[in-house]
């Protein structure tokens, strides 16, 4: 399969704009009038660099990687590619909690329990399968939009000049 830079460029891009313009939505409208739009903007940047930095990454380091490697193994159509943003969404996921674990001390050093234990904690909060249920549905949003960016091109007709 070709890399379509077009979609290298473009498809990761939508799921950390729609965090980010939720975020800032959140920010113009909560309950602290101090922060203003000036607050507002900072947390619409710093997260737009975050999850950009995060999408971004995932996108060049593992799904194309991935896609070049399912597409020697089976012809690509969307259904796969897909499937294959989804569940590599999912594995996003894991090195997420990870890193929130690792921070999850006093004073954001050590943690002071082991990660398994920590997890199970977790697993029992409905926020943590919130917050989960978003990398895999961004690996789907964005593996679909690189389909479609990638096939777009190359279905159209050729015109002759």
């Amino acid at each position: 399969m070709r890399v379509s830079w077009i979609g290298v460029f473009l498809a990761p891009l939508p799921v950390p704009l729609l965090f980010s313009a939720g975020l800032l939505a959140v920010g113009l409208f909560s309950a602290n009038p101090g922060s203003g739009l000036d607050g507002a903007m900072l947390l619409f940047a710093v997260a737009l660099a975050s999850s950009g930095f995060i999408a971004y990454g995932t996108t060049l380091f593992v799904f194309l990687p991935c896609l070049f490697v399912v597409s020697h193994v089976w012809p690509l159509n969307s259904v796969r590619v897909g499937l294959l943003g989804l569940l590599l969404g999912a594995a996003a996921f894991a090195p997420m909690t990870w890193i929130a674990w690792k921070s999850s001390g006093p004073g954001s050093g050590p943690p002071t329990e082991s990660y398994p234990p920590s997890l199970a904690d977790k697993a029992a909060d409905p926020g943590f399968w919130l917050y989960g249920s978003i990398f895999p549905l961004a690996g789907l949003i964005t593996a679909g939009l690189y389909w479609w960016l990638a096939t777009r091109r190359h279905s159209q007709p050729m015109q002759t000049v």
